[in-house]
């Protein structure tokens, strides 16, 4: 996205002044509409290789203000980003470049048209998003799946949660070629506050688990290294992992994907992939699959402790094994995971820069977030951010 206009955060109420200001009418016919930001307590690159995850809704939100016109013309604008666009409901929509955040909303559109929903007039669209963009806590699923939903209740299309994730991640495959898997937009459209959820991503079956974290809290710690998926090794890393499976497959494993192997399995079969590159993205699939089991029956039984040794693990998989993290993501957590009152740190979300987790006591929380800013600074040559975070809802509608 193009340059921010202010870091001020947002309400949905001032959303809506903004929307009366800019457009005018009929005030009571403008509708308001959240989506959350998303942290992945861990199972991190295995949702696209039929894993299991274990996300969880966060209350920090991207607000929609919406309402239809009497023509066929859209309008969208932001409140924190550079840039109105204009087009038609009888537009045949492509992505192109210098329609920036526009293309994340016409993607939506050319899947639901594809679908069979037809808008039957125009309409104006206002953002704004408390959610850091290119920060690897789903602002462009959040973006995605909030208008999705805001579209879906304003036309009346009767299109379920699950399928607004599904439409979501069919945008980012077709339209943003970014060849992610299901885990953050299925979140964000599915999520409930004071849970997490565990996720199959081979067959979308969903569990939701409690988050009780006593006088824990997540604290997210971002980089402030912007990338885009698209421009990352992302797509490379899923490119080696069906390589692996292929070279599993052929040497006669009878598997679809590679989350239905144990540590155990894979440690037997793990010489038929002669390319240690292969073998190290394969194990870590395979060993944070075995991870993020363990983390939903340490917090069922309350280990904290035990969560946050499988968080420094996950994090050492990811830096060793897949090569993702990159130095300002390995400062974050190794710093962090030293620290008095914090249980364990990892980078989440796609990485290459993004966002870290840290589980802290709420009283080391201060003190925490001082010193490994200062150690960032002087590591890294400038700051990162911080703030601490409850569960929160999925997409929803807001009566303000």
């Amino acid at each position: 996205m193009e340059q921010s206009l202010t870091s001020k955060e947002f309400t949905a109420k001032e959303l809506l002044e903004a929307f009366y200001e800019q457009y005018g009418g009929d005030k009571s016919k403008i509708s308001i509409y959240s989506a959350p930001a998303r942290i992945n307590i861990i199972g991190e690159h295995i949702d696209y290789n039929g894993g299991k995850v274990f996300p969880a809704a966060i209350d920090r939100y991207l607000y929609i203000a919406i309402r239809k016109r009497n023509d066929d013309k859209i309008t969208y604008n932001d409140l924190r980003f550079l840039g109105k666009f204009e087009f038609s409901i009888n537009d045949d929509f492509s992505y192109k470049k210098e329609n920036d955040y526009a293309n994340y909303l016409n993607g939506i559109l050319s899947i639901l048209k594809r679908r069979g929903n037809k808008l039957d007039t125009g309409f104006d669209a206002l953002i704004c998003s408390n959610i850091p963009a290119g920060g690897g806590i789903s602002s462009s699923s959040a973006l995605e799946c909030g208008f999705a939903y805001a579209i879906n209740e304003q036309y009346g299309f009767n299109i379920s949660r699950i399928d607004i994730a599904k439409i979501g991640q069919q945008s980012e495959h077709e339209f943003m070629n970014v060849q992610c898997g299901i885990m953050d937009q299925f979140i964000i459209a599915t999520g409930k506050e004071n849970t997490a959820e565990l996720l199959d991503c081979a067959s979308l079956a969903y569990e939701y688990v409690p988050l009780e974290l006593g006088d824990y809290r997540f604290v997210v710690m971002n980089t402030n290294k912007k990338r885009k998926l698209s421009d990352s090794k992302y797509n490379e890393r899923l490119g080696e992992c069906q390589k692996g499976l292929k070279i599993l497959q052929d040497a006669g494993c009878n598997i679809k994907n590679l989350c239905e192997l144990s540590e155990k399995q894979f440690e037997e079969i793990k010489n038929k992939i002669t390319d240690p590159v292969i073998q190290k993205r394969v194990k870590h699939v395979v060993s944070e699959n075995e991870r993020v089991k363990l983390a939903v029956k340490a917090l069922k039984e309350g280990n904290l402790q035990k969560l946050g040794q499988l968080l420094v693990a996950s994090h050492v998989s990811l830096k060793n094994d897949y090569e993702v993290s990159g130095i300002e993501l390995d400062t974050l957590a190794e710093v962090a995971s030293l620290q008095d009152g914090c249980l364990g740190a990892r980078m989440t979300g796609a990485g290459f820069g993004g966002c870290a987790i840290a589980l802290v006591h709420k009283d080391s929380v201060p003190a925490f977030v001082d010193t490994v800013q200062e150690f960032y600074v002087k590591k890294i040559g400038y700051k990162a951010g911080f703030f601490s975070c409850s569960s929160g809802n999925g997409v929803a509608y807001l009566d303000v």
